[in-house]
């Protein structure tokens, strides 16, 4: 009897060097250097002062993973990482890639313990404790650069989100969490009658306006500070929330899409934007992961169109449907009757 093939197996007890070589590039700015002039290993080394060998095995790999390209002895950025992978480029994915660098890579590898125990990793990983996220957005920069990766994120999916459902029939939208905008700005941009707020705390809405300004439909959306757990909603007859609930326990979800209920006319609705698992919970494979970085960095997790259709007829809510975008985000939209 033949043994199975043990590929996937191998494939990813390698998978996270693979992650590493590309986070440790961003992190010595290789990729914003390559995109200003070309270089040989040796001369990146010493603009960097790192060791000529290490730093040329480095490189190897990245153009080995289909980042670089290596042309006679010189490397240069590979398309997909000067769209990416530069921090200076407004597609760039890089703020992320710090976050899961500094942030998610040492929390994830207690996993372990956060399955033992069920809660995030912060305290044991960092040592902070309060608010989640607080600590490691302590100041303005880091703030930005996570904003920007996920802005970046935002702009790959949200034009696909925004047109999974006719939301036409909607006139003023209101992204609660709405981070850097990339939603508001890209229903607005499909939609010529709708208006857009982006409605998140004091320290997000600098970014977002900034982001705002640079969309066609600036003219239509506003930024609004305010915490969507304590403070009034602004009104609207279509609230979103990306990426927003999965950060939270159900008892949370609940207090929020009860307040989201209460501030909507009658035929209002709630766009949910989010990973949606398969019904028995198994896949898609992005969903399940996320699911376990949920665990790790939040109080919450992924769920599936039949956990978002109870928490949101819980709420009020009426008519429920959830769609697949093809995109790396979800959507679910829900009617007040």
């Amino acid at each position: 009897m033949s043994l199975p093939d043990p590929t996937p197996i191998l494939d990813l007890i390698e998978a996270f060097r693979r992650s590493k070589t590309m986070f440790t590039a961003v992190s010595m700015g290789i990729f914003d250097r390559l995109h200003d002039a070309p270089a040989p290993a040796a001369d990146l080394a010493a603009a960097l002062g790192a060791n000529p060998d290490a730093l040329e095995r480095l490189l190897a790999s990245c153009a080995a993973l289909g980042l670089l390209r290596k042309d006679g002895g010189v490397y240069r950025n590979h398309p997909v990482a000067e769209a990416y992978l530069r921090a200076g480029s407004p597609d760039s994915l890089t703020g992320y890639i710090g976050y899961s660098n500094q942030a998610l890579y040492p929390m994830w590898a207690n996993l372990e313990a956060a399955v033992m125990e069920g809660t995030h990793r912060w305290k044991q990983t960092f040592g902070w404790d309060g608010p989640i996220f607080s600590s490691f957005f302590r100041t303005e920069a880091a703030m930005r650069d996570f904003l920007r990766g996920m802005h970046g994120f935002g702009a790959l999916t949200s034009p696909r989100v925004v047109e999974t459902f006719d939301l036409d029939r909607f006139h003023r939208l209101v992204d609660l969490g709405g981070a850097s905008g990339h939603l508001a700005i890209a229903a607005c941009e499909r939609y010529p009658r709708m208006c857009g707020v982006v409605f998140d705390l004091p320290q997000v809405a600098a970014f977002a306006r900034e982001q705002v300004a640079l969309s066609p439909a600036c003219e239509r959306i506003e930024v609004v500070v305010g915490d969507f757990f304590e403070d009034d909603l602004p009104a609207g007859d279509l609230y979103a929330v990306g990426q927003v609930l999965h950060d939270w326990t159900d008892e949370k979800i609940g207090s929020l899409l009860r307040r989201a209920f209460g501030r909507l006319p009658a035929g209002g609705g709630i766009l949910v934007v989010e990973k949606l698992l398969n019904e028995d919970g198994v896949g898609p494979l992005a969903a399940n992961m996320q699911s376990l970085n949920m665990l790790v960095v939040t109080e919450g997790k992924e769920r599936s169109v039949t956990d978002y259709t109870h928490l949101l007829r819980s709420a009020g809510f009426g008519e429920v449907e959830g769609r697949r975008t093809g995109a790396r985000l979800d959507a679910v939209l829900a009617l007040k009757p």
